[in-house]
Formats: structure tokens, C-alpha cells, sequence
């Protein structure tokens, strides 16, 4: 009987998920040259397997390598949120679907507490740590879902339309609709209401999250952390 082949991967393909990773979560920013050298030495590497870890993710349309200048993260287009949105809006209401008929008790408190903690952030004006919570929360759906083809092309879509989905700040009206919307989602999943869970998720997509990203396109600039509004009164709060 011949013994099984060790799959082997290559050192650029072990820095590509790391290197998307930190543009999925902010730390390289739409427009922004990626730092080779630093890179290198965050990684402990040479600039060999990070030029083809960056080939990759050009490839998949995260990046551009553009003549003398190396490589750029991509911004998202208009076309691409009339493209793609409501691609993921689809996807979203899948696992909203799936995710109720599969959850546990555990699943449900789980997602119930990063949606506190979500909250809390709200209340507290950090948006970036709302963001993190919120893709949590996103991510957890499909997770419980349990359809790995379904979350790779989540993972796929959402790795393209990077700069529009968890980093970006979002204006006081976006930001409160978001809120509400998020706390009728978490009200349909308790409930194990999937129909409704996965209409608010889809509609959460194409509605809001469509407009926030429309609206980082046109360069409409989001509040500071200090004008947050109030998720009772709609009025801006002071830390």
C-alpha cells in the first residue's frame, strides 16, 4: 500500500491569510501601499515570498501591484457594491437560515454576549472595537451554519469588498440604523425565527450596509468617536 503524500505548502502561501487578515481588519487601508519591509520583519522573512504572497492576493483583487510603485490595497468601486452586495446579502441570508435550524442554547448566549459587547462599544463610541465585535457576530452566524462552501464564499466576497464591510466609520444615521437592525437580527435568532432572520440579514446588506458603503465611495466623511449618538435618543454623546 504506497503511504500518503504529505501535502507541503509554500512559504508565500502560508503569508497570504495573514498578510489579507490585516486588510480585513484595518490595519492596511484602502489606497495604502503595503509595506514590504515591514512585512519581512514582522514575518521574519525575506522579500521574496512576500512579493508572491502579494501576487496571490492581487489575484483574488485585494491588491494592485502597480509599475514603480509596488503593491496597493484596492479600493472597492461603485460598480463592484452594485456587483457584490447583493451577492453577500444572498449569502447572509443563508446562514441566518441555516444558523437557526442548527444553533444551540450555547450558539444562541455565544452570539448574544459579542452582540452585548457590541452594544456596549455603541454606548461607548469605539468604533473600531464595534467593528471587530460586529464581524464576530457575522462570522459566527455562518459558523454555526455549518456549510464550509457557504462560508468560503463568504470569506471570498467579503475579502473584495474589504474596505467597505468592517473597517470603514460610518455617519451618525448609518450607525443608528445599523444598531436597530443588528438588534432585530439577534430578537429573530433567539427566537429561532429563520425566514426572519434571514430577511433582516439579507435586507441589513442591501439596505444599510450598501448605503455606508456608497457613501465611504463618495468620500462622505463618518463622525468622530466623540459624536456618537446616543442608541436611546439619536443625540450625540461625549465620552
Amino acid at each position: 500500500m504506497n503511504a500518503p503524500q504529505l501535502v507541503r505548502h509554500s512559504l508565500h502561501e502560508s503569508l497570504v491569510a495573514p498578510v489579507r487578515e490585516m486588510i480585513l481588519n484595518g490595519e492596511l487601508r484602502p489606497g495604502q501601499k503595503v509595506p514590504e519591509e515591514q512585512l519581512c520583519e514582522r514575518f521574519g522573512v525575506s522579500r521574496t515570498p512576500i512579493r508572491e504572497a502579494l501576487k496571490v492576493l492581487a489575484a483574488e483583487g485585494v491588491l494592485q501591484i502597480l509599475p514603480h510603485r509596488g503593491a496597493i490595497v484596492a479600493r472597492i468601486t461603485a460598480e463592484q457594491v452594485e456587483e457584490l452586495f447583493p451577492i453577500m446579502a444572498s449569502l447572509e441570508r443563508l446562514a441566518g437560515i441555516l444558523a437557526c435550524d442548527r444553533a444551540t442554547e450555547a450558539d444562541i448566549a455565544r452570539l448574544g454576549a459579542l452582540h452585548d459587547g457590541m452594544m456596549a462599544c455603541f454606548e461607548a463610541g469605539e468604533e473600531v472595537d464595534y467593528l471587530r465585535y460586529n464581524r464576530l457576530i457575522h462570522e459566527g452566524f455562518f459558523a454555526i451554519a455549518g456549510n464550509a462552501t457557504l462560508s468560503t464564499y463568504y470569506q471570498q466576497v467579503l475579502t473584495r469588498i474589504h474596505s467597505c464591510r468592517f473597517v470603514m466609520r460610518k455617519s451618525r444615521e448609518h450607525w443608528l440604523a445599523a444598531v436597530a437592525e443588528h438588534r432585530a437580527m439577534m430578537d429573530a435568532f433567539a427566537a429561532r425565527d429563520a425566514a426572519r432572520l434571514g430577511a433582516l440579514m439579507e435586507a441589513h446588506i442591501t439596505g444599510t450596509t450598501a448605503g455606508i458603503a456608497r457613501a465611504f465611495i463618495h468620500g462622505e466623511p463618518g463622525p468622530e468617536p466623540a459624536d456618537t449618538p446616543d442608541s436611546r435618543t439619536g443625540k450625540a454623546r461625549n465620552r
